[in-house]
């Protein structure tokens, strides 16, 4: 049996934790820069905010309905995370953080326990930090199906057993098949052309059929579906062409160096997304431009490519190659506004050609960067970094509206008056 744990709107929750004046309040928060609507608490999907949309069109909205408002604090959720995660190795031997706010767990040799007694112990428990919702099932899609039930209705306190084939008929049947794991969009279009509106439908469709319509992949949802385990998470990423880390300034800026900390950032950022994916990448591009939505301001855009004379994932050698780049297309008298670092011919590590000519210390660097990864931890962190990459950070985003970081930053802790 498999588990899926999810921290119920983990963002508003991760806000409302340490704010508890914000108990039942309408929270959102938004995107990087203040953009957009990312996240809502119920209170707030309850008064028709949608996700995705821009905040400025609900900005007096959200005043006139007492509407609590954040920007990201991702060194906050990133740690509740973390919590989150570790308080989960308490109970299952085996768990595997499938993203900030989802985790599977192997429930395997743990049936003796009784599993609706012992999963209702693991959302307590996890509940004191986050509310979290739990799905229990045969396969991980099923799981994923159980424990929207959990969440959803109230009668399950938040902890779903499906452990007959009975429960699993029932579940599929009040499922529609396009919100089931791994059918995109295109593919729910196509089901319901032929008539599969819900996962059972999906669930009874001949298995050769689900084969030639909807691939491999296909088969495997089709499969779990039927209680059969085919997917496993972990084998699911396939590595990507190419890589991309860009952001829009929280304030324009025309300084060389505040671009130079930001491109060595992003390349720092592409580097560690290359190594985690065992990969290497054979070519640094880099682009600049000002704010297009300014009419009043000049305007200017450019990118510049370089190619390795061997491919790498060693961050003082992509930054070095990305800085070069940005020399090349900065010009002075600009306002810039976003700047962004791609990473292109990608390939294997173990597919590498060496040059005979090339003089780089790459062994040396190349056994550096692992331990690197490791001491700065997972979800991106950063705490090593290359001297290029602190500055003034003026180019930041943009987080007019973010609360504290009230677990990572000494600075920011809640102050209680005795």
């Amino acid at each position: 049996m498999f588990g899926l744990i999810d921290c119920n709107n983990f963002y508003a929750s991760c806000e409302r934790r340490f704010q508890p004046r914000l108990a039942g309040k309408a929270i959102i928060v938004l995107s990087l820069n203040d953009g957009c609507i990312i996240a809502r608490s119920d209170e707030a999907k309850l008064l028709g905010i949608k996700m995705g949309e821009p905040f400025y069109k609900y900005a007096g909205f959200c005043r006139r309905n007492g509407v609590a408002v954040f920007s990201s604090n991702y060194e906050l959720y990133t740690d509740m995370s973390h919590r989150v995660m570790t308080a989960l190795e308490e109970f299952i031997d085996n768990v595997m953080v499938y993203s900030i706010d989802e985790a599977f767990l192997d429930f395997s040799g743990y049936e003796h326990f009784g599993l609706k007694e012992y999963g209702e112990g693991i959302v307590r428990k996890i509940s004191r930090l986050v509310p979290v919702s739990l799905g229990i099932a045969p396969t991980r899609t099923l799981a994923k199906i159980a424990g929207k039930y959990a969440k959803k209705f109230k009668g399950y306190k938040s902890c779903c057993v499906m452990d007959t084939d009975e429960k699993r008929l029932k579940a599929l049947a009040g499922f529609a098949v396009g919100d089931v794991w791994g059918i995109g969009r295109q593919y729910a279009k196509k089901l319901e052309a032929r008539n599969i509106k819900t996962a059972l439908d999906l669930a009874k469709a001949p298995g050769a059929w689900v084969r030639g319509q909807l691939t491999v992949q296909g088969e495997r949802i089709w499969l779990e579906l039927n209680g059969e385990p085919a997917i496993d998470p972990e084998n699911m990423d396939v590595p990507r062409k190419s890589i991309c880390t860009s952001r829009s300034f929280g304030e324009t800026t025309d300084s060389r160096e505040d671009l130079r900390e930001a491109v060595s950032g992003f390349a720092a950022s592409c580097a560690r997304k290359l190594r985690k994916q065992k990969s290497c990448a054979g070519a640094v591009f880099v682009f600049i431009h000002t704010n297009v939505f300014n009419e009043s301001a000049k305007q200017y855009t450019n990118g510049k490519i370089i190619r390795l004379p061997v491919a790498s994932n060693i961050t003082n050698e992509l930054t070095g190659y990305a800085l070069r780049a940005l020399d090349a297309i900065y010009r002075p008298g600009y306002m810039y506004k976003k700047a962004g670092v791609i990473l292109e011919d990608i390939m294997p590590e173990t597919a590498v050609q060496r040059n005979f000519f090339d003089e780089y210390p790459r062994d040396k660097f190349g056994a550096l960067m692992p331990v690197i990864d490791s001491l700065n931890g997972g979800f991106n962190r950063s705490h090593l970094q290359l001297a290029v990459e602190t500055g003034t950070g003026r180019w930041q985003m943009k987080q007019e509206l973010r609360s504290g970081r009230f677990t990572t930053n000494i600075d920011e802790v809640i102050r209680i008056k005795v």
